[in-house]
């Protein structure tokens, strides 16, 4: 994130509430977060249309953590990979 000189304040709706969302990022990544979690929270009230609105959000919080972990967990198995290559090669040109 950037210094709180550049803050940003967009009003966005997010599963027909109006919410104004303050932060550090640029505009348009606010604006797709806001969407990303719209989307998911259609994506489970679909699959689950009895859900109140807190537990849909709740469960729409859980799955996107979830994918978020599997994202990084991903990324620490490339870097993980990416230094054990880079190793093999250093090993390779000191032979």
């Amino acid at each position: 994130m950037s210094n709180s000189s550049s803050k940003q304040k967009l009003n966005v709706t997010i599963y027909g509430q109006h919410y104004s969302i303050t932060g550090d990022e640029s505009t348009e990544h606010i604006r797709r977060v806001a969407s990303i979690v719209d989307e998911k929270m259609k994506e489970i009230n679909h699959k689950n249309p009895f859900l109140d609105t807190n537990k849909l959000a709740v469960l729409t919080a859980i799955n996107i953590v979830s994918d978020y972990l599997k994202l990084q967990e991903r990324a620490e198995l490339l870097e993980k990979l990416l230094l054990e290559k880079e190793t093999k090669s250093e090993k390779n040109n000191d032979d």
